[in-house]
Order: structure tokens, then sequence, then C-alpha cells
């Protein structure tokens, strides 16, 4: 058979069944062509241009068409399934997929055929069905879709796709080389490991090695080892293994074992008396400073050649931590003057006599990372060792370890290192901001570290998808946080209950005519598209709250709607000396069409005992530093940011209320948060990034009276301005400046004439 499948980057609905069983029979080439018009299927000499023939043609090459009359109905409903929008018949559709798959494992017969690759690809494609079966509700058909889903084919060709989609995406060239694989690998024999050192807290950059290990050792149905690299007593504790136990938790990451470097320091400790006795390394005891300078020379030691027995003597006094022993390390016999530096002797033991959390006063000596890695890798049974190209210069070295000490040899597969603007990595950096008090924590929603970014709203789904999207890019770019938060988005939307909200300050009453003589209650969707999520309770009254944003906008005898209840028009409105919305009178007009009218808007039913309002806290939050990437010679300090938390007092509808702690929730008209907890009886909302410019861009930048405390509100200016939340700015063309210029359009009074 020879076939190539060409795809459209771009194709709407995008053709997952025949991405999927292209992937699953193998012997495709696989093309995607963000020029093409449509999908193409070159197969031996012909050309066919539509899904569903195309899965049938490869089904059949395949030997996977199947013999069953019932074949033909199922390419029926997974073409009328793309043109179902009511959420009733989609319901239903579903429904009947799940009885069907209730005691069967595919659709036709015992094994994968062409109709369940068409039907597959249809749901793939479709965001709603996506949404409802996250519910739980369809419990067969989530089975049966999951483990489609979940094929190594299937898994890998949709890598590739979104490589394809990230090469598209960055024009910069920062896409990945080659197909999202790893070299030599057997299925069942995969071994991954992610090794942390338990000195901090997991960060955003430290989750791209955890999800890719744990993809690969999915993919090839392998094993992930969470080996703790905890060689360094001085900066070590237990509790921080703790932590990032619970980071890779928060992140759905789990081992099938969790091991230590520590559990084989005697086997390194013996290797290491190997090397010095096949005269592979020596003990030295230049000084720091004069051993960097003569590496960066090339100069030899004037220890490198020692006598075994001088070597091995320095080596045990080392070991027994003598004041002595104390002056001396071990160094590989590697090079003297090599151009790739990292092997021009590094050194692999040093001592430290401070206890090891695990290991107690035994040790007085420890490996370093690149003498322990390496021959831990080998002797745990890692395959392919993940390593960000940062250490691409110690790759030799790493295999120079494996092969003086004739171990097993592993695998290295390296990815670039992900930065994101605005943000520190640095365990120190971070370890300074905490303990000055810039932020209350490790799991500040300010930070970068695991515990931060879920706290904020990210979700384990889109953090997945971006970091596969990224594939195996080997180019090191600071990264904006626009595309992450515009992926988790799209996982939230639609799921995420809609509940109103509206700010205590200069909040507006509304005295509605026509309205209920006494308050009523009734049952509402919290999502108008997605009547899973189930119902709210509203109240409606003859006494409301709007915001004050809205009450300003309204004209003289406007009709606007108010949403969940329909029309109503502004018979007057209250303005202070000020210029603040005091009050207004509305009639109702539940007769008016809603699509005629400009304004859409939020509103409450007035807080009483008998139906009270919930209080709340809006919380939004700026950048910790306000330069994108700090250099190396920058002091951090010169550029924190003044204010990083804003705070927003609010009444909420009571029905969030009944929110736990982490649920993500959309306040219609203001965004996404998520729940964060209570404090002092006020419930507090995080605002969620929705990866839109205005959602992600620095406020310190845009602001151009930075305050002077950090977690603090910034005072209002004191000109006055506009009542908006939109930040202002200097007009670039002054403040009397006209232009004037012959026309044939009509003339236009301008909006911000007053």
């Amino acid at each position: 058979m020879t076939a190539t499948l060409t795809i459209p980057i771009k194709s709407s609905p995008f053709p997952f069944a025949a991405l999927g069983i292209s992937a699953h029979i193998g012997n495709v080439s696989l093309v995607f062509d963000e020029t093409a018009l449509g999908i193409v299927l070159t197969l031996n000499g012909s050309m066919i241009t539509e899904e569903g023939e195309i899965v049938q043609a490869l089904a059949k090459e395949g030997g996977l068409a199947g013999d069953s009359a019932k074949t033909p109905s199922f390419f029926t409903l997974a073409t009328s399934l793309r043109s179902i929008t009511a959420h009733a018949e989609l319901v239903a559709a579903l429904n009947s997929l799940d009885n069907l798959l209730a005691f069967r494992t595919f659709l036709v017969g015992h094994s994968i055929t062409s109709a369940d690759w068409i039907v597959w690809g249809t749901l793939k494609g479709n965001i709603k069905v996506l949404g409802l079966l996250k519910n739980n509700q369809h419990p067969h058909l989530l089975r049966w879709f999951t483990y489609i889903d979940n094929l190594k084919e299937t898994q890998s060709a949709l890598a590739e796709l979104a490589a394809a989609k990230a090469s598209k995406a960055r024009s910069n060239k920062t896409a990945a080389g080659f197909a999202l694989g790893l070299q030599d690998a057997v299925d069942g024999q995969v071994v991954t490991r992610f090794p942390p050192e338990p000195s901090g807290y997991l960060h955003i950059g430290h989750t791209k090695a955890a999800i890719l290990n744990q993809y690969f050792a999915k993919m090839y149905h392998g094993k992930l080892i969470i080996r703790f690299d905890d060689t360094n007593p001085t900066k070590e504790r237990t509790e921080f293994e703790d932590t990032i136990l619970e980071d890779l938790r928060l992140l759905d990451i789990h081992g099938d074992v969790v091991t230590h470097t520590s559990d084989h320091f005697q086997t390194l400790y013996d290797l290491a008396v190997k090397l010095i006795k096949s005269g592979k390394a020596y003990t030295d005891d230049t000084l720091q400073e004069q051993m960097r300078d003569e590496r960066m020379k090339g100069i030899a030691s004037k220890h490198r050649d020692d006598s075994v027995e001088e070597n091995l003597k320095h080596f045990e006094a080392m070991k027994a931590g003598t004041e002595e022993g104390l002056r001396w390390c071990l160094r590989a016999k590697m090079s003297v003057d090599d151009p790739n530096k990292a092997l021009r002797d590094p050194v692999i033991y040093r001592c430290n006599t401070l206890p090891h959390h695990r290991t107690g006063d035994k040790w007085k000596v420890y490996p370093t990372y690149d003498f322990a890695c390496p021959v831990v890798d080998s002797i745990e049974g890692v395959t392919h060792a993940l390593r960000t190209n940062e250490y691409r210069d110690r790759n030799p070295q790493y295999q120079w370890m494996i092969t003086a000490l004739g171990l097993r040899k592993v695998n290295i597969w390296d990815f670039s290192r992900l930065n994101f603007i605005y943000t520190l990595l640095s365990k120190r950096k971070l370890h300074n901001f905490v303990n000055e008090g810039h932020v209350r924590g490790w799991d500040d929603p300010r930070f970068p570290t695991v515990r931060g970014i879920r706290r904020r709203g990210m979700t384990v789904e889109a953090l997945t998808q971006f970091m596969l999207a990224q594939g195996p890019s080997q180019s090191v770019v600071s990264m904006e946080w626009d595309s992450i938060w515009s992926q988790n988005k799209k996982i939230i939307d639609p799921i995420a209950p809609r509940h109103w909200s509206i700010l205590t300050k200069n909040s507006v009453p509304v005295i509605i005519k026509g309205g209920p003589a006494s308050p009523e209650i009734k049952a509402v969707p919290k999502h108008k598209k997605n009547a899973e999520i189930g119902e709210k309770k509203t109240v409606y009254s003859s006494s409301i709250l709007v915001e004050q944003e809205d009450a300003q906008s309204f004209e003289d005898q406007e009709e606007v709607t108010l949403m969940d209840w329909g029309n109503a028009i502004v018979r007057s409105k209250t303005v202070d000396a000020s210029g603040v919305v005091a009050g207004i009178e509305m009639e109702l007009n539940l007769e008016g069409d809603f699509r005629k009218t400009k304004k859409k808007i939020t509103w409450l039913s007035q807080h009483t005992s008998a139906n009270p309002l919930a209080r709340v806290t809006l919380l939004d939050y700026d950048y910790l530093i306000t330069k994108k990437k700090l250099e190396e010679d920058d002091n951090v300090a010169d550029f924190i940011t003044p204010v990083t938390e804003f705070r927003e007092e609010a009444v909420a509808d009571a029905n969030v209320k009944d929110l736990k702690k982490g649920e993500i929730i959309q306040f219609e008209r203001k965004g996404y948060y998520i729940y964060d907890g209570e404090v002092d009886g006020v419930r507090e909302f995080i605002l969620i990034p929705d990866g839109r410019a205005a959602s992600v861009a620095s406020k310190a930048a845009l602001n151009a009276t930075p305050a002077a405390t950090t977690g603090t509100t910034a005072p209002a200016p004191a000109v006055e301005a506009p009542i908006s939340k939109m930040y202002a700015i200097d007009s670039i063309y002054g403040k009397e400046a006209k232009y004037d210029a012959g026309t044939t359009m009509y003339k236009m009074q301008s909006i911000y004439d007053s």
C-alpha cells in the first residue's frame, strides 16, 4: 500500500477520524499543509477527498472495515452529529451511544473498526460533546472514547498535529523540529524518570519535564520513576519531598515507583573507587577559583598524575570527613583541554559534613549530579533520560561516565527549557520573594510554582496540552502567557457555571415598575449551553442592584435587557453632584425583543434577610517584576512591581455559597474566577486570565503612577476621568488637537464630547 494523507491544519471540523485511523493502520505518510484546500488521501494512485470515504478506504486496506450491516448507520450518525446544535438532541445521541456500549467494547464486532474511528473522530472534534463527557453522565461512552483517545498511535498522531499547529503559530521558528517520539523505544520496555532535587517547590519550568516523562511512559506502556536527587544535604529537606509529591499529584502525575539517589550511595562510592583504581579519576585540593581558572585555560591540575595509592588515601580521608579530607575533591580524568569545557576533568565527589535528611551522619562525601545521574539512570533501568538542552554540552560527559564504568546504555532525549516573560524561575530568587514578604507563600497566585498557577485557575488539561504542543522544540525563548491561558479558557468555558456579582462601591439601586410584589425564586440553568451543569436559584424582585458603570451608560427612556428576566425601559435616573448615579427607575417590558437592545446587563435582587446576597472579594494580580526578561547583571530589587494585588468588594448571588474551594465559575461580564475560600465571612474569588491581551498585560507597565506598597490597590488618580475599567492613557495628539479634512462622509458628533 502506498498512501499519503494531506490535512490542512485549520480544517473545520477537523478530520480526527482520518487522522486517527491513518496512524492506527500505519504505512500512511501524514502531511500537515496549511495551504491545502481540503483533506486528500492519495492511495495506490487514486485520490479521495471526503473523510468518510477516506476512513472506509483506509479501514479496508488495513483490514478494519468489518462486515456488519450496521456499519453504514454509524457513518450516517457521524454526519448527523456534526450538524446537531440543539442541546437536547445532542444529549439524546450520546445517551443512545452510551446505552449501546454498556455491554460492548466496540461499536461493531469484537475489535476496532471503521465505525469506531468515524464516530470517535466526530466526537473528538465537537467541543460541546467533550464538555458533556467531562460530566461523567455517559460512563460507557466515556470509557470507549478514552480507550481510543489514549491508544499509542492516536496520541502520537495528536502530538504531531499539536507540533504542526505550534510550528504554524510560531513564526520565529521555535516549533518542534521532529515528531514527538523516542529513539529506539520498544513498547512495554520504556522507562523514564523525573529527578527533582528536594530543595524547593516545583514551578512551571519543571512541569514540562514531568509531563513529558509521564507522557512517554504511558505512550509506550512503560514505567515512570520519580527519583529525588538528594545529593546535597545543605539545601535538601524531607518536607520538600512531601510537597513535590503533592505538586505532582496536583498535576495528575503519578510515578510507578519513588526512589532516591541516596538509595545508591554505597554503589556510587564503590564505582568512584573503581574509577580511581582504573586511573580514570583523581583527588585534587586545588582551590576553587584556581581550579575554575585552570579549567578555562586548559591547564592540567598538579595532582592529575598522582598515583592510584595517593588518590585512594585522599578519597578515604574525604569519606571520613577528616580535616585533611575536607580539603580534597574527586575529579573525573576526562580531558584537560577539550573544546567542550564540560569535559575538562569535572568534579564528581565533594565533602559535606552536614547530616543528610535520610542517611544522617553516615556519609561525609556526596556525588555530584553529573556523576550520580547517569549511574543511577543505568542502575534503575531508565531507557530514556529526558533533559533540557541546557545540559547538551554535558551529554558527552553523561555517556563518558556510563562507558568508563561499563554500565548499560541510556538514551538521551533533550528539549528546550521553558521560560515565560515577567517570570522568575530561580529557586534562590523565589525564596527571596517569600522571605521578604512580597508574596504570602509558595502557593501565592502570583508565583510560577505549580501550587501558585493551579491556585490561579490553571487546569491540568491546559498544562498538559500546552507542554505537548511545544514538542521537542530546541529554541530557548521567553514565551508570552497568552497561549497557555487561552488554552485554559477553552477547557473551562464549556463547564464553568455562570453566576453574577455586582461591585459594592457605587452599586446602583433600581426600582422595577411592574415587578413582583414580593420576591419570587425561579430555577434557571447555570450554563445556557450546557444543561448538564445544573440549575441555580435566581431571586426576582422589584428592588435590584446594577453596576455603576452600566447605570452611567443608560440613556433616558432606553430599553435594556435584564439578563435571565427580560426587557425594561429606563424611566428616570438620579445623579448626585459628583456625577455618580444614585438611583434608577425602570419599567418592565417583558414583551420587548431582547435582540433589539444594545445592552444586556447583569443584576441582583437587593439583599434581604429572607434572600441574602453573598459578600465576595474579587482578586486580580500583576506580575511580580516589571521587566520582561531579567539579564544576568540586573538587580532584581530594581524591577519589583510595587503593586501586585488588586481587591474589589462585591456581592454575588447566593448560589456561590454552595461552591467548594478550587471550583471554577464565570461571573458573567466580568470573567472566569476560581473560588479560593472564605476569610472572615467573605468569599474570595481569584480572576483567571483568559489569554486576551488585557488579561495578560503587565499592569505596572500600563500604569504611569506606581503605588508604593506591594499587596495593596493603587490609589485612584487625582484628576477626574470617565468611569471605566480601562486604564487611562494620555492622548498622543494633545488635548487641543483638531484634525479637519475634506470628506464626502456624513459628520458625526464625537463620542467624547459632552
